[in-house]
């Protein structure tokens, strides 16, 4: 009875009101979440696969585009960045649980991560890889014989990116084989 006091209009108002604040902060916490920053406050991060990468074209190159690690790990669509997301609150489990806090403990645990990384990315097509990169913007007479003819050769048998580009942003985890 208290609302018809109010008015259906009012509550409508308000709870538009309410719903865009939600969004918004919804939002909001999901761009915090995607910046390097974020990815690299556990120095789990900092100390080791980010290390790797200022080391790459990916982060210091000829034309000034730096790859962060939202655009090679993250998709820009709402629901698979959401299922992402999920996917990554594993790694933040891991870091409250002290398995990878320390530089021994994460190189151990190294080989998984990346494999689960590798896999996602393949099962993906790369996706993340193709925002930037795709067979159909390649300038093939640009790139050397060998590159050209490798880079060929996967298009036509609708390879991914990942099957021949591992540890292009990160080195290659240490195995023990």
């Amino acid at each position: 009875m208290g609302w018809r006091k109010w008015g259906a209009a009012t509550l409508l108002v308000v709870g538009g009101v309410v719903g865009v604040a939600l969004w918004g902060g919804f939002q909001g916490a999901l761009a915090a979440t995607n910046t390097s920053e974020f990815c690299i406050s556990c120095h789990e991060m900092k100390d080791t696969v980010y290390a790797d990468y200022i080391k790459t074209p990916h982060f210091k190159n000829a034309s000034g585009v730096r790859a962060e690690c939202a655009d090679c790990h993250v998709p820009r669509e709402l629901g698979p960045k959401l299922m992402r997301k999920l996917m990554a609150a594993n790694d933040l489990y891991h870091h409250l649980l002290g398995t990878i806090d320390t530089p021994e403990k994460f190189e151990a645990r190294r080989p998984v991560l990346t494999e689960r990384v590798w896999s996602y990315m393949k099962a993906t097509d790369s996706r993340e890889c193709r925002h930037c990169h795709s067979y159909e913007a390649m300038d093939f007479h640009k790139q050397t014989e060998r590159g050209r003819e490798k880079m060929q050769e996967s298009q036509k048998k609708g390879e991914t990116c990942i099957e021949c580009h591992q540890g292009v942003a990160h080195s290659l985890p240490k195995r023990d084989d």
